[in-house]
């Protein structure tokens, strides 16, 4: 049985927690957190979605197969370890622009890596929790 009152809170949490889980992903440079820890509070939206509406309807508004997810999520992180690798310097160095984007501050390859990281984590987490079949 679906409850009507964590159905109607999760459709207004959704949102709330994925902004969330934005601001711990852009936060993750200067204090604790990162892509790690936005990825399992984006994941933990979507399964607390799962869990009221149905893996079916959690389907629906999750815009990609999980798998894709966890594909551009590991080739974003790679790419962010290789790119040091075109400037002669070491894999993994940290790169910075010189540029800066008002709300994120300076792009960098240690940016690059999270989002993968957010990515991977978001497709892993969302993959298992589809696969549960919590209900239908």
């Amino acid at each position: 049985m679906i409850s009507l009152i964590l159905s109607t809170a999760t459709r207004v949490l959704l949102p709330v927690l994925m902004l969330f889980s934005v601001f711990i992903l852009l936060r993750g440079h200067h204090e604790p957190g990162g892509g790690f820890v936005g990825g399992l509070v984006a994941a933990a939206a979507f399964a607390l979605y799962t869990i009221s509406n149905g893996v079916s309807h959690a389907r629906k508004i999750f815009p990609l197969k999980p798998n894709i997810f966890i594909i551009v999520g590991l080739s974003t992180s790679l790419l962010s370890g290789l790119l040091s690798l075109f400037t002669g310097k070491a894999p993994f160095t940290g790169l910075w622009a010189h540029f800066k984007i008002p709300i994120i501050g300076h792009l960098s390859t240690p940016f690059m890596f999270d989002i993968g990281v957010y990515l991977v984590v978001i497709g892993v987490a969302t993959s298992i929790i589809f696969t549960l079949k919590l209900k239908e």
